[in-house]
């Protein structure tokens, strides 16, 4: 018998994912989220609608009746000591929202393993990696304060590969996975934490629902430069979405200049290899395309920024803050750059 993990994941809406695949893994989860998230998931569970290859139509994926449980709470009725592994799953800015800040610092100072699941990496994860001056990338976090209190080797990145929605529609319980690839985890500082990974691994492999093999699987790697491979899929198309007084969706952003694209995704595999990235570490241009072909609405990030948010992830500063570090320069990125904190500049004046 495997043992029975149990999770803290802060943020229901994207963490349902890697909740759902959990749970049917056997381990039980906690979510971290609003009341009413909190009530929908506690009454009817999750439910995570995901395409199947080869098969048409959406294949509704239910957490009731699996062999972990899943339930869900506010940020104050929560302590990290009650569990093996605590994962975040919420936008960055958030973080500093009252109530979620007071509960990070108690994820900071348990000890426990935390595996972040953010585009945007957190700091104490940045400053794992050898040789990069972590005091400079302090200003392109919306509140770098939130993460003084984390030890870095007991923090790790999964890259969230995997795109997923919640249908406007729908009760707030259910999500949609839009593009269904895996998680790559990069492992811990130590062996005792990453076997937790390796573990969570395996039994996820080993899922099949009502027969069917399920796709989005966790991946864990060695290097902690895989989960960064996913920078220059945002740099190409998610912050690429942006533009002066509209947003395009993803596909556009990538397949209207291929060449361009093509040139800004090298540019920033670049970037991660300079910093030590193996090549082997990184995606193809040609895999990350054919995918973008299926992304039809334009990203989280500037979905956001058309709603009003006076702050989003900015994996688009910390990469060319870090590129300046290494006297590399791209007008492409300080473009989309410009663009973004031109909209941020605006929705802050409303607000």
């Amino acid at each position: 018998m495997t043992t029975q993990y149990n999770t803290l994941i802060m943020g229901a809406s994207y963490g349902s994912l890697l909740a759902i695949k959990l749970v049917l893994a056997g381990h039980n989860v906690k979510l971290v989220c609003l009341p009413d998230e909190a009530n929908a998931i506690n009454q009817d569970g999750l439910l995570v609608r995901m395409p199947i290859r080869g098969r048409d139509g959406l294949l509704d994926v239910r957490s009731q009746g699996q062999p972990g449980t899943v339930s869900a709470a506010g940020p104050d009725e929560v302590d990290p000591a009650d569990y093996d592994l605590i994962a975040l799953a919420m936008q960055e800015p958030q973080y500093r929202s009252p109530g979620v800040r007071e509960l990070l610092d108690k994820v900071g100072k348990s000890g426990k393993p935390c595996m972040s699941i953010m585009n945007m990496p957190p700091l104490p994860y940045m400053a794992r990696i050898p040789g990069l001056d972590v005091s400079t990338i302090r200003q392109c976090y919306t509140d770098p304060t939130v993460w003084d209190s984390f030890d870095p080797e007991l923090l790790t990145l999964c890259s969230p590969d995997p795109q997923a929605f919640r249908p406007p529609e729908e009760p707030s319980n259910v999500l949609q996975v839009a593009l269904p690839t895996n998680f790559k985890a990069a492992r811990f500082g130590s062996d005792e934490h990453t076997a937790i990974l390796r573990q969570m691994q395996s039994d996820i492999e080993a899922i099949r629902y009502d027969g069917v093999e399920l796709p989005v699987k966790l991946k864990v790697h060695d290097s902690i430069f895989v989960p960064l491979a996913k920078w220059s899929m945002l740099l190409t198309g998610n912050y690429r979405c942006v533009q002066k007084d509209e947003m395009r969706p993803i596909k556009e952003a990538v397949h209207t200049d291929l060449e361009l694209s093509r040139s800004i995704y090298a540019w920033v595999g670049g970037i991660c290899q300079t910093m030590g990235a193996a090549a082997g570490d990184l995606v193809p241009f040609e895999k990350y395309a054919n995918a973008a072909n299926g992304l039809a609405k334009p990203s989280s990030a500037a979905r956001a920024l058309a709603a009003g948010a006076p702050n989003i992830e900015r994996v688009d500063c910390l990469v060319r803050t870090i590129a300046a570090q290494q006297g590399q320069q791209s007008a492409a990125v300080d473009e989309t750059v410009s663009l973004v904190e031109g909209w941020l500049e605006k929705n802050r004046q409303t607000a």
